[in-house]
This record gives C-alpha cells, sequence and structure tokens, in this order.
C-alpha cells in the first residue's frame, strides 16, 4: 500500500511538474495564464496578476473570466470560448481586461485541450496601444467616434456574427442636451477633454470596445451586449459630467434601448436599414424613446423599402418628367431639367424616396438609371428638336467610384449626346472632398456637357462651393428668393449674387417662380434664367409647354 501510495505521489508530481513546464512555455509569450472551466469561472491563474489586478493569482480563481473583460468585449470573447469549447480550435484576438487602474488592451490565444472536459486554456499579453482598422469607416474627429453610417455598417456586421452563434447584440441611442452648453462654460480646451472622456467611456461599454458613434452633436449611438445595464453607463457619464462642471450640474442622460432581431436580413440590408433609422436620430426634433421603441421596425420597413427600390432601379420603373428653364428676357426655353415620376408605391413622394435612396446608399444606382432614360427619351426626339435637358446627380454619387466609371462609359458610348445632356448637381453639400469634385464636374464640361450647382445661397458653404466648383450655371434656391423678396435689403443681396455670379462666367437660374410679381423681382435682380409653376407643373409632354404658358408677360417686353 505504502509503495502505492508513493507511486501515486509521483505520478501527481510528474503531472505538477509537466504542467509547471508549459506554463514556462507559455510565459515566453504570455505574461498572464488562465484555466477555465466549462462554466467559464477561474479554476487556475498565473502570471504578472499583481501588476494588472492588484491581487495575487489565488484571488482571481473562482471568479468568472468575463468579471475581468471590458463589458465592450464580453459578447464575442464568450462567443468565441464557447465555440472554442465544442471545436477545440486555437483562437487568437485582441481584448482589454479591467486592470487595477485602468484598461489594457491584451493579445490572448486560447485553447482547448479536450472539448469532452471543456476545460480552456488562455494565455494574454499586452498588446501595442492601437485602434484596429476596421474597413476604413469614417470617424468624427472630435471624438475618434465612428460617424452614423460607418458605425450602422460595423453594428450589421458584429450583430449578424453574433446572431449566428446564439447571442443577441442591443444598441443604445443616448441624448445628451446639455452637453454642448456645458462644454461653451468649460471653454475649449476643458471642453473637448470632457468631450473625449465622454467617448471614451461610451467605446469601453461597447462590443469590442469601438462600436460607438456621434450621431450629431449631444446624440450618440452605441453597441452593446443584449443583457448590458445601461444605466451603469448613464451613471459614469453623469458623474463625470459633474465633477467637470464647476457649478456642479453636470448634464442628464437620456437613453433608449433595443434589441433587434436580425435572423431574417441580410448584413448589407441590415447595415442600410440601421443608417436610415440613425439618420432619424440626428434629426434635432427626435424623440429618443420613441426612436428606440420603434427602430426595430423602422429598420425592417426600411428593409422592406430598400427591396422594393432595388426593384424600381433595375427595372427603371419610374418615368421621366420635364420642366422648363425660361430666358428671363424672352421667354425662350433654355433647356428642361428631367424629374422622375415613380410607377408604384415606394416612401412617400419622389423628394423622400430620393432621399431615402441618399440616405441608404443606392442614390448613385438611382442617378445612373435616370441619365439612362433622359438618354432614351432624347434619342427619341425628331432630330429638329433642340430640346437640352438637365439631369441631377447627388453630392453622393459623384463620391462613389462606381457610378463615375460607369456614367462616363455610357457617355462615351453615347456622343452625339454632346451639348444636348446637361447636370445638375444636387446634396452639394455632401460633398465633402471638393477638389475631387471638380475633376468630376472639369471631365463632364471637356466632353461638352454644361454642369449647374443646385440650392445655391441656401448655405453659408455655397460660396466655399462656387470658390472651388468650376460651374457653368448655378441655380439660386427658391426659399432664398422668397426670403430676399420680403427682406428689406433682400433686392441688394439678390442683385449682388447674381453681379458676383455674372463676374465669374456663371449664369444663374431663380427657382420657385410661381408668380408675375416674382418674375418682375428676379428679372430686376439681373437673374437670366427663371423655373416654377408659372410656366406649368412638371410634364411627360414638352408640347404642354409650345406656347409657354404665360408668354404674354414676356411679349409686353
Amino acid at each position: 500500500m505504502a509503495g502505492f501510495l508513493r507511486e501515486k505521489d509521483l505520478s501527481l508530481a510528474s503531472l505538477r511538474q509537466e504542467r509547471d513546464r508549459y506554463v514556462s512555455l507559455a510565459f515566453c509569450w504570455a505574461e498572464l495564464l488562465f484555466e477555465l472551466d466549462r462554466d467559464l469561472k477561474i479554476t487556475y491563474a498565473s502570471g504578472a496578476c499583481r501588476a494588472y489586478f492588484g491581487v495575487d493569482a489565488e484571488a482571481l480563481v473562482g471568479k468568472c473570466f468575463s468579471q475581468i473583460i471590458a463589458p465592450g468585449d464580453q459578447p464575442l470573447l464568450m462567443q468565441h470560448l464557447r465555440r472554442i469549447m465544442k471545436t477545440g480550435r486555437f483562437l487568437e484576438d485582441d481584448i482589454r481586461i479591467m486592470g487595477d487602474r485602468n484598461m489594457c488592451r491584451m493579445s490572448v490565444s486560447a485553447h482547448c485541450f479536450d472539448p469532452v472536459e471543456g476545460s480552456v486554456y488562455l494565455a494574454l499579453r499586452r498588446s501595442p496601444s492601437r485602434t484596429p482598422p476596421l474597413l476604413g469607416q469614417s470617424r468624427d474627429e472630435a471624438t475618434g467616434l465612428f460617424d452614423g453610417p460607418s458605425f450602422a455598417e460595423l453594428a450589421a456586421t458584429r450583430m449578424k456574427t453574433l446572431q449566428a452563434a446564439g447571442e443577441q447584440a442591443a444598441v443604445t441611442l443616448l441624448a445628451m442636451p446639455q452637453l454642448e452648453a456645458l462644454r461653451t462654460r468649460l471653454g475649449s480646451e476643458d471642453g473637448e477633454a470632457l468631450l473625449r472622456a465622454v467617448s471614451d467611456l461610451l467605446k469601453a461599454h461597447s462590443i469590442g470596445g469601438d462600436s460607438a458613434a456621434r450621431v450629431e452633436e449631444g446624440r450618440f449611438s452605441v453597441l452593446h451586449a443584449a443583457g448590458y445595464r445601461v444605466d451603469e453607463l448613464i451613471g459614469q457619464v453623469e458623474r463625470l459630467a459633474r465633477s467637470a462642471d464647476p457649478a456642479g450640474k453636470g448634464l442628464h442622460v437620456e437613453a433608449s434601448t433595443t434589441v433587434m432581431d436580425v435572423a431574417d436580413v441580410t448584413e448589407e440590408d441590415l447595415a442600410k436599414g440601421l443608417i436610415h433609422a440613425i439618420h432619424r436620430f440626428s434629426a434635432k426634433d427626435a424623440n429618443i424613446r420613441d426612436m428606440a421603441a420603434n427602430m426595430g421596425h423602422m429598420v425592417q420597413d426600411a428593409v422592406r423599402e430598400l427591396a422594393k427600390l432595388k426593384q424600381v432601379i433595375e427595372k427603371a420603373e419610374f418615368q421621366v418628367v420635364l420642366h422648363p428653364i425660361v430666358d428671363v428676357m424672352s421667354g425662350r426655353i433654355h433647356h428642361y431639367e428631367a424629374l422622375c415620376r415613380f410607377e408604384r408605391d415606394l416612401a412617400g413622394s419622389p423628394f423622400n424616396t430620393i432621399l431615402f435612396a441618399e440616405e441608404t446608399g443606392l442614390i448613385h444606382e438611382f442617378d445612373l438609371a435616370m441619365v439612362t432614360k433622359v438618354l432614351d427619351w432624347l434619342c427619341n426626339q425628331p432630330l429638329d428638336d433642340e430640346a437640352n435637358v438637365a439631369v441631377n446627380v447627388s453630392g453622393y454619387s459623384i463620391g462613389e467610384p462606381r457610378y463615375v466609371d460607369a456614367l462616363m462609359a455610357l457617355l462615351e458610348a453615347n456622343p452625339w449626346a454632346r451639348g444636348r445632356l446637361m447636370f445638375e448637381i444636387t446634396e452639394s453639400s455632401r460633398m465633402t472632398d471638393l477638389k475631387a469634385a471638380n475633376e468630376f464636374i472639369q471631365e463632364l464640361r471637356q466632353r461638352d456637357f454644361m454642369v449647374s450647382l443646385d440650392d445655391f445661397g441656401a448655405g453659408a458653404a455655397s460660396f466655399q462651393y462656387l470658390s472651388v466648383l468650376e460651374v457653368d450655371v448655378v441655380k439660386l434656391d427658391g426659399s432664398a428668393v422668397r426670403n430676399a423678396q420680403k427682406a428689406q435689403k433682400g433686392r441688394a443681396f439678390l442683385s449682388a449674387l447674381t453681379e458676383l455670379c455674372r463676374r465669374m462666367g456663371i449664369e444663374t437660374i431663380a427657382e420657385m417662380i410661381d408668380a408675375p410679381e416674382m418674375l418682375d423681382f428676379v428679372r430686376e435682380c439681373g437673374c437670366n434664367y427663371v423655373q416654377g409653376y408659372l410656366f406649368g407643373k412638371p410634364s411627360r409632354d414638352v408640347g404642354d409647354f409650345k406656347p409657354l404658358p404665360q408668354a404674354h408677360l414676356f411679349k409686353r417686353r
């Protein structure tokens, strides 16, 4: 019996020695080592535990491993570990651990030696401080958070990844109405520091440590685990703001969370649906609780609209109607603007449908389909008909290489359209790279296609566009024209605009001219052309404008 016990002791000692040998080998790579059981509780810990957690390794035994992981990283890591216990596969990834004083990004390797037993072995070492490259998404400069569209794409990818593993993620919308006022009170430097600190908190509580966005000033969104207690995040943000505020008031955070069923939605459509919903949240009058309560339905509705709009574009199920642009002195029609009318029920008015296409990234496909429709119309006109047509191009499309390449190929295949087709750039506020936009414009002009800039005078950025973009025509925003007619100094303002354009060799179109008095006003202010319901509503038949309605307003001159 004694011999048996000695043999058993030797066997146990041998096993411990073997384990220590593996531990030593692991330490060639790692700073921390853990063994987890099936419930992901720590059964063994070794390494620099005191340096990272402020306690000895033995104090960590019995804790759930998720307790030492950043909240935002828990869902994906837990999913990976459960998968390893089934497959025994090796994993290498980055996570953030909740250290004694701060959060540390660690590279982790994990392996399940025996899937039947279920134990998982992990080795961790400090990872270089970095932000992982993620598909080239755009970030807000002031916070380092993603912008709305980039967040939607990232959230869709991670929600589908979790859904495939039987897990769920949630999106929380946060509104901080007093944040900008507090930043102003703090001053530039302290205000920026507060914004960065708030942003860091949002990232720390998000999946992967980066699934957060600044949607608008004072409005944010965060992707996190479905069961995560958002009130903890809210409390941290409010305490941070109170400590930063000299008056001790801080700010109030409004938040609302929604968990979406994404099982029957493709990742691409989910991203587009989220973009649409987040765009709605960015509106100043958006009610955060109504938004979150309806976000799931909103995304589902957007996905249905996407399917219908894709079919409309693919099958060209829309009609082109035309509206004349008229010489302000002679009444001669200079060209027509091509507008669309949809044959089936979509997202409301044509304007709302185009806005939806811009939000969801389908606008470049629609813009190309519209050019094709207009070319077909021009091709079927009598040879002696000198009708010229302007087709709209969204500022979004100009930044889409697929649109630019396809458009140039289409124009190359239809050389007869030179001089008969014009391009009117809409949503110019969406042009972030003005240099690239001007290169696009000049390529069109070099091919003998005139270019017009829409909505001029609607915002301060209009003058920046005019200083960079070399165009042939600008269309004065209808609301700006009406405001100029009502304002005491409006005539001088509009006259100065038209004179500026004249000196730059650019012609002007005044839109929304619906009454004879408005025609007289813009004529006196020096506008070259007019467009509006005074000369009829858009029509599929240009014969409706021959003779031009209200032609007598020109004859008497």
